[in-house]
């Protein structure tokens, strides 16, 4: 069996999009509540494999292996059925009724849900990890690095970072969504978690998550550097997102339709 067209993708979307934009309040926080866990799950493994290794290896090989380690995250939120904020830059904008008002303020709710509850549920998880003797000394280390290179770029460079991190997200999302074997699904969200780790691209949830867990562990780093760096991300992430991949993506699928019924 082939891989599925544009069009069947694009179906699929829609379809996931209008039970996303049909779901009630208590759905929506728990599953972005969830989302944070798995965030925060993947920085822990980035956090400790890059501890590990980095004595005995160098900085950049522990590296590749905590951002390698740090796609498990992103593996949890795709087969747990979690919900990143950026996700829904792509399902629920398919299943949008631009007639329909009720359809415009489902969708604001999900915007506004999901990345205040992707943070608080990483935060939560945050706090247990911090406890002292949870982890093992040092694994603080490489999170604080992370954190300090992102505080160290300039603005102009954070906000392409951040487009960047949006467009792979965005891409990871329907990618996934047109696949229905969950081999290919897990290979997909986690080379997409490891780019991301990788590259220590701006995403709006992970860094400020990292951000957060670096100055618990007493990296100098600004609150006011950390809402910043949430509202640059947002902006970004959405043009990445949304401008890059979602627009192009559905272009793709209605030239593919009319192309066929030609």
């Amino acid at each position: 069996m082939g891989a599925p067209q544009p069009e069947e993708i694009f179906e699929r979307t829609k379809e996931e999009g209008e039970r996303r934009l049909r779901r009630p309040t208590s759905e929506l926080v728990s599953t972005a509540l969830a989302a944070g866990f798995d965030i925060v799950s993947g920085i822990v493994l980035l956090a400790l494999v890059s501890a590990a290794l980095t004595r005995r290896f160098g900085e950049n090989p522990a590296h590749l292996a905590g951002s390698i380690a740090f796609g498990v995250g992103f593996v949890f939120l795709i087969v747990g059925r979690a919900e990143l904020f950026t996700e829904n830059f792509l399902v629920p904008i398919a299943a949008l009724d631009h007639r329909d008002r009720g359809s415009w303020l489902a969708l604001l709710k999900l915007y506004t849900v999901s990345p205040i509850f992707n943070i608080a549920g990483g935060i939560v998880l945050i706090l247990i990890a911090l406890t002292h003797g949870v982890l093992p000394e040092g694994a603080g280390t490489p999170i604080v690095d992370v954190a300090q290179r992102v505080h160290a770029n300039h603005a102009l460079a954070l906000f392409l970072s951040a487009v960047i991190a949006g467009a792979v997200v965005t891409a990871m999302t329907w990618f996934v969504e047109g696949m229905e074997s969950i081999g290919v699904r897990i290979t997909i969200a986690w080379l997409a978690g490891a780019l991301l780790a990788l590259g220590a691209f701006d995403h709006v949830i992970v860094v400020t998550l990292e951000l957060i867990f670096a100055i618990r562990y007493g990296a100098d780093i600004p609150w006011i550097f950390v809402l910043g760096n949430f509202g640059l991300a947002l902006v970004g992430n959405m043009a990445g997102g949304i401008l890059l991949v979602t627009l192009n993506r559905f272009t793709q699928a209605r030239s593919g339709g009319n192309a066929r019924s030609a």
